[in-house]
């Protein structure tokens, strides 16, 4: 069966966007050994889900980082813009992003179906409420979190809609050189 993994930016504080949405907490610039990370963690997907809130900026931004030759990302641009992308939203019908196929859910069910199906892993990046759902449903096979030196106090939690605790399993915690650290569990 295919894996679900959730590769989720965070605070130390527990959120992944202030309050508004905002991602100015994220540490930058990467250095090579996260870099190498994110290439090695990403290499065996075959399939991307993303709420519509951030698909709509993740699309965009790695299809104009995958056309610039200049772009020293642009590997990863053209990583995520020729892998297959699911946008889950009841507002969009269809998808305006190439290689991108949209779908209103059952959540469950769709992401289930995919599991079953042959393939690679899959990976989820967000948005807020649409971790959050996966989350809650006990979706996730492995969560990634990218834990930034930065706090902001209020904003939107990566677990906020768990209604009752939830155990985890620490696989590993990796500390890179710019001062990211990645906590790896599995359910």
């Amino acid at each position: 069966m295919r894996k679900l993994k959730l590769q989720v930016q965070t605070t130390i504080d527990g959120f992944m966007g202030g309050p508004n949405g905002e991602m100015d907490f994220i540490h930058f610039p990467w250095t090579k050994d996260i870099e190498q990370y994110v290439t090695d963690l990403t290499e065996p997907v075959d399939s991307i889900l993303l709420g519509r809130k951030l698909a709509e900026g993740f699309i965009p931004h790695w299809a104009g980082v995958a056309a610039d030759d200049t772009n020293p990302e642009q590997a990863a641009g053209k990583k995520f813009t020729d892998t297959p992308k699911i946008v889950f939203s009841n507002t969009l019908k269809n998808s305006p992003w190439d290689n991108t196929t949209v779908t209103a859910g059952p959540l469950t069910d769709v992401v289930n179906q995919l599991k079953q199906q042959e393939g690679g892993d899959i990976i989820v990046y967000g948005g807020n409420r649409f971790v959050q759902d996966l989350i809650k449903a006990e979706l996730i096979d492995e969560l990634y979190l990218f834990i930034n030196p930065s706090a902001i106090g209020k904003g939107m939690p990566v677990f906020g809609s768990l209604e009752q605790k939830k155990a985890y399993q620490l696989q590993d915690a990796i500390k890179f050189d710019c001062g990211i650290l990645v906590l790896k569990y599995s359910i």
